[in-house]
């Protein structure tokens, strides 16, 4: 058998992931994928299913149908290797408050098994890369909504993962602070070769090359770049969204 080298198989592959509450149909067999080193929007609005989508790749929930694999490791099947390749960012602020910003991250790399000289160093140079240098040794607490987001993807870079999960990372944020994660992430993209889930509902985030799924009552509903979804509308991707969201009902 030939196994394919890492950098030809897809970050993350989603083939008929379904997921119910009871009599509830949270995800609806859905399939995506996000290629390496490629940004990846999932469009939908809230309640559409993307918090849950994140919390089964990530084993908070385990898939009840469907394959879902991380860099080619099946995540039923050798799930240590594949969340050792996730990075995650919830929607949720999970940050310690009452520990510094440096505190932070030593635990949350101590949790990965990894401690010492150069964890140490990693951490400081990721944090002085999302411009937060001076902030190293302050609590959590006195931070703006901006600095602990940018504290939460720092943290979730610790462990070096190949595949970088964001679920609503801006929602709260003002404008500036938005740009400033959207802008920050897609750096990760560009020069690490990091591959990016984005979960949102704000379309000023998505860029007309991106690839977009969207996510609506647990169904993908469509599936293509932002500029083919405009442009299959006739107008923006706003307008291709509300069409698309409407046609679902």
């Amino acid at each position: 058998m030939i196994v394919a080298p890492p950098e030809s198989l897809p970050a993350l592959s989603i083939n008929g992931l379904g997921h119910r509450f009871g009599a509830r149909e949270a995800l609806a067999g859905i399939s995506l994928e996000v290629p390496a080193g490629r940004f990846v929007a999932l469009l939908g609005p809230n309640g559409a299913g993307k918090t849950t989508l994140f919390s089964v790749v990530t084993r908070l929930y385990n898939n009840q149908s469907g394959v879902i694999s991380v860099f080619g490791h099946d995540l039923r099947r050798a799930p240590s290797r594949a969340l050792a390749e996730l990075g995650v960012v919830f929607q949720s602020r999970t940050l310690d408050p009452d520990l510094t910003v440096r505190q932070n991250l030593a635990y949350h790399a101590a949790l990965h098994g990894l401690a010492g000289r150069a964890v140490r160093a990693r951490i400081e140079h990721l944090l002085i890369r999302a411009g937060l240098g001076e902030k190293i040794d302050d609590k959590v607490r006195i931070l703006s909504g901006g600095q602990a987001r940018r504290v939460e993807i720092a943290r979730a870079l610790v462990h070096a993962p190949r595949l970088l999960l964001l679920d609503e990372p801006t929602v709260g944020l003002d404008l500036a602070a938005r740009a400033g994660i959207v802008d920050s992430v897609r750096q990760l993209v560009r020069d690490d070769g990091i591959s990016v889930l984005w979960a949102t509902h704000i379309f000023e985030e998505i860029a007309p090359e991106d690839a977009v799924y969207v996510l609506h009552e647990g169904n993908i509903v469509a599936a293509g770049t932002a500029a083919s979804l405009a442009e299959e509308s006739g107008s923006t991707l706003a307008t291709a969204f509300r069409k698309l969201t409407e046609q679902a009902r």
